[in-house]
């Protein structure tokens, strides 16, 4: 039977989670928006001829994302801890969405600043959530722990997809609502998790680490941890690593490029998210609707794909609960390029031998048959994506670095996935519309290449404690350089202490005499 900290543990590691709703509700919510004929009249946009400034609207939000990651999330949660980081990031979340929501009638510069702010807000919690969660969890469930948050991602999507669905399904009435509705709901989660942060301890390795408080260590460890006896073994592991790390390697960031294990983490962390959205993941998530339309015309239509697609994510990610600490990352990762690979060469093939069917508009789409097919083939993309690109790459990428540039390191690597998103973009809808479905052969490529890479390049890390885990890239165990440190400080200490007790016997001798 699961103990109550047991239970307790996973309670605030889920609410830490929960970060990641705001990242998948957001990437879904604009591609919802712009599906509203009601949006693009609000703002006086046209899909054709304002493409350019649309696909800007999609990259403001990711230009916040990156600058938080690289500048202000890891500073941050370092500095002021990581519920802070996480609480900050929800605030302007939330103060974003107002912005977006509530933007004036033709003001698409109120909208684009509000996609700014929340792209920075998620930068922040997308820093802090993950630090949190691989810092308090136990090595031998971190990574079925880990996998939430890439579920929380899919949560966020369900959400936002569903609400587009019932919009949609509703415009008639809802007049400009339909998609102000969808933007509005970003705000709940955000709110929820304000409310429940106060009341959940701050990581153990930050008191540690910023203040050198260990008894607060001690208290939060008491909390999630079964026995004192495992609360002592975990402050002292973490002691001996933050020993090490001050004395040996440096508190600052620059230990990034200055130790080569460190160096080498970073570069590996880079190829993976950057692989995250190569992979196809990304691309589809953004321009779905986009890759429908060339199979149906119908917006409900497409709406309910999204929504049901959104709703298989969650069940593909919890795969990765019984597959992350029994097989491996590496097993996942690389089954994951393959299945994704396989789906990316398909998918343009049925396209290429199947007939086009032209409509009444003019609009060259797919039969009805053929168009299941190629919905089938995608969500089965999914389920190869969501358990080992969508929730390993978060799982080996909060994992991998020392406690002095974790936070710094998992922010910077974490954005590396909107600058992939972002470069990408910016050419993909004039690489579909020029090439159609023939542009997924692109992914098929990157997929393969990147299982390549994996089997090669990557070690494992599974059940591997945060402050060992250096020996895999060649650096030093943390655990072990800093035991010795304590232990000679603890013999210098006691030296000195003995010294002055023969001091005092000698004058209190003399006094006496």
């Amino acid at each position: 039977m699961v103990s109550s900290k047991r239970l307790y543990n996973w309670y605030i590691a889920l609410v830490a989670a929960m970060c990641m709703v705001l990242y998948g509700y957001d990437a879904s919510v604009f591609n919802a928006a712009q599906g509203s004929d009601n949006w693009l009249e609000w703002f006086d946009l046209d899909t054709k001829a304002d493409a350019n400034l649309i696909g800007l609207v999609n990259t403001a939000y990711t230009i916040g994302a990156i600058v938080a990651g690289w500048f202000f999330g890891g500073p941050t949660a370092d500095y002021f801890g990581r519920r802070i980081g996480m609480a900050i990031g929800c605030i302007l979340t939330i103060a974003a969405t107002f912005m977006q929501a509530f933007a004036p009638y033709h003001n698409l510069g109120c909208f684009i600043g509000g996609r700014v702010l929340i792209g920075i807000g998620q930068g922040m919690a997308l820093t802090a959530g993950p630090i949190y969660i691989g810092e308090v969890s136990p090595p031998e469930i971190r990574g079925q722990i880990m996998t939430f948050w890439q579920m929380f991602y899919s949560v966020g999507s369900f959400i936002a997809y569903w609400i587009a669905y019932a919009c949609s399904a509703n415009k008639a009435r809802l007049g400009n609502w339909d998609w102000r509705m969808v933007v509005i709901f970003q705000m709940l989660v955000p709110l929820v998790i304000l409310v429940l942060l106060p009341f959940q301890p701050e990581s153990p390795r930050w008191w540690i680490k910023r203040h050198g408080n260990v008894d607060e260590a001690r208290k939060a460890l008491r909390q999630i941890r079964e026995t004192e006896a495992e609360v002592e073994l975990e402050v002292l592991a973490i002691r001996e690593a933050v020993e090490f790390e001050n004395e040996a390697v440096g508190g600052s960031y620059k230990a990034l490029f200055k130790d080569p294990s460190v160096r080498k983490r970073l570069y590996l962390a880079f190829v993976l998210n950057v692989g995250q959205q190569l992979s196809g993941q990304g691309t589809l998530n953004s321009y779905s609707s986009a890759i429908y339309k060339t199979v149906w015309t119908s917006t409900e239509t497409i709406n309910l794909i999204n929504a049901l697609n959104a709703t298989c994510g969650i069940l593909f990610t919890l795969n990765a609960v019984w597959t992350a600490d029994r097989f491996g990352r590496r097993w996942l990762f690389i089954v994951g390029a393959i299945g994704m690979g396989i789906c990316m060469l398909i998918v343009p093939v049925v396209g290429m031998t199947t007939p086009d069917v032209i409509g009444a508009g003019g609009t060259a789409t797919k039969t009805q048959p053929v168009g299941i097919g190629i919905v089938f083939l995608l969500f089965l993309f999914i389920f190869f994506y969501k358990p080992s690109w969508g929730a390993t790459t978060w799982i080996w990428t909060s994992e991998v670095f020392s406690m002095n540039v974790r936070a710094q390191a998992v922010g910077m690597c974490s954005q590396m996935q909107n600058v992939a998103n972002t470069v990408f973009g910016q050419f993909f809808p004039i690489f579909l519309a020029n090439t159609g479905l023939k542009c997924l052969f692109f992914f098929m490529a990157a997929n393969f290449l990147l299982a390549v890479f994996v089997w090669f390049c990557v070690p494992e890390t599974m059940r591997v404690p945060l402050e060992e885990i250096d020996t895999l890239f060649g650096g030093q165990n943390h655990v072990e350089k800093g035991e010795q440190m304590l232990n000679a400080a603890d013999a210098h200490h006691a030296s000195e202490k003995n010294g002055l007790d023969v001091q005092q016997r000698e004058t209190t001798r003399e006094i006496d005499v």
